[in-house]
């Protein structure tokens, strides 16, 4: 928590100090006005390593909102520290948090009555649970779609599985009463959009109430044993893990329990929908037909060894990473080195619980010297399976589980 406020501190400072304030640091008149509550570029600390204490070899896509990705060896650790957790932003960071005075209000046409907790209360009145989680954004893997889909252009380091640690958001919600013609929980938080207009939710989006049911399906106030950090949700965050991570909301304030599906920001097509039926690569999709995404794909990712590995001719070569998937389990992952002609298994560890990733590992060996391509496919207990190549185009590039594969040479 001192490196939150640090920063925290850092950035009241800044927009305390005033024009005459910034031409100081800056060492230069600032010539226009500014916008009100702008920091000037050169003043701010524009990595995420000096902001919110990640790993330098994370990748940053976007800083206007911050989005930033792993890569792939970084996710080797089976439960994901916070320094190689992935940040999905669609506003900006709250830059004031009073923990002291964090309340939860639930509200809604399809509850029985409006009420508000302390976080303290919540923390106080309701069981604690602790679940190893997997988050992945809705638009991971969306680099490898062609034509190229608009957003951010993730490659494969948009998920994690840290330990989570709440209550049940059904705890709470059958606490407050929930009405028979309940279908949606919504959620609303204390995140700013991009424009500082405070009548502006950046994003609301929410889940089906069975979803909002489930025992792993949380509101989280601790990620691995400590508080959240700030960046993900500090001091309270909803996981619902297996539908997009665009549904756990960061930075929770409020819920609304709905007689609809909730209709705040980003929940409408085309944010987080894919085409009802497939269409063609480059097709333009009317939004009257696209469905919004509810269950997140079977998935896999090796994690070991790093792309562009060396190996002798003979040695062999120890595989290893995780798989996933928005139903009960991971069957079965197996490997290939021949371009996916041939396949044969990997070891395959049970889930922690419900919605947590399963570690994968296998030994390899080659026929002879050259390049070679490792490819790892998994399979979940539905039968369903992951895709060699790139699945179905769509237009915001969603949902991409194909095969994650690494190259290798054996000299």
């Amino acid at each position: 928590m001192k490196k939150q406020q640090s920063r925290q501190e850092r950035r009241k400072f800044l927009r305390k100090a005033g024009i005459s304030g910034f031409a100081a640091l800056l060492g230069a008149d600032i010539v226009f006005a500014l916008p009100r509550g702008y920091i000037p570029i050169a003043l701010e600390a524009k990595d995420p390593q000096s902001l919110f204490g990640k790993h330098p070899d994370m990748v940053t896509l976007n800083d206007q909102p911050w989005n930033v990705e792993a890569q792939a060896h970084l996710l080797d650790d089976k439960v994901t520290p916070d320094d190689k957790m992935f940040i999905r932003n669609n506003g900006l960071v709250p830059e004031s948090i009073d923990v002291e005075n964090w309340s939860l209000t639930i509200r809604g046409e399809a509850v029985n009555q409006e009420k508000t907790y302390s976080l303290k209360e919540l923390k106080e009145k309701f069981p604690k649970h602790t679940y190893q989680l997997v988050l992945e954004c809705g638009g991971n893997g969306r680099a490898e779609y062609f034509p190229p889909a608009d957003g951010n252009q993730w490659t494969i380091g948009a998920v994690s599985c840290a330990e989570w640690t709440g209550i049940r958001l059904r705890d709470l919600l059958n606490e407050v009463g929930v009405k028979a013609n309940a279908i949606y929980v919504g959620y609303h938080a204390a995140d700013t959009h991009l424009s500082r207009d405070p009548n502006k939710e950046p994003i609301s989006r929410g889940i089906p109430i069975e979803k909002a049911m489930e025992d792993e399906t949380i509101l989280a106030f601790q990620m691995n044993g400590k508080d959240i950090p700030l960046v993900h949700g500090h001091p309270l965050r909803l996981i619902a893990s297996g539908f997009p991570a665009s549904v756990s909301g960061k930075w929770i304030n409020g819920l609304s329990i709905r007689d609809k599906i909730h209709d705040g920001e980003k929940m409408a097509p085309p944010s987080y929908s894919i085409p009802c039926e497939t269409v063609e690569p480059g097709t333009s999709v009317p939004n009257e037909k696209m469905c919004v995404i509810e269950k997140m794909p079977v998935k896999s990712l090796i994690t070991y060894p790093k792309i562009g590995a060396m190996i002798k001719e003979g040695q062999k070569l120890p595989i290893r990473g995780h798989a996933w998937t928005a139903e009960e389990r991971i069957s079965k992952t197996e490997y290939s080195i021949d371009f996916g002609a041939s396949w044969k298994p990997c070891r395959t560890a049970a889930p922690k619980n419900r919605f947590a990733w399963q570690h994968f590992d296998a030994e390899i060996d080659f026929p002879k010297k050259g390049y070679y391509e490792i490819w790892v496919k998994a399979t979940d207990n539905t039968g369903a399976a992951q895709p060699m190549l790139t699945p179905g185009w769509n237009p915001k590039g969603y949902i991409n589980n194909s095969c994650h594969r690494i190259a290798i040479k054996v000299t």
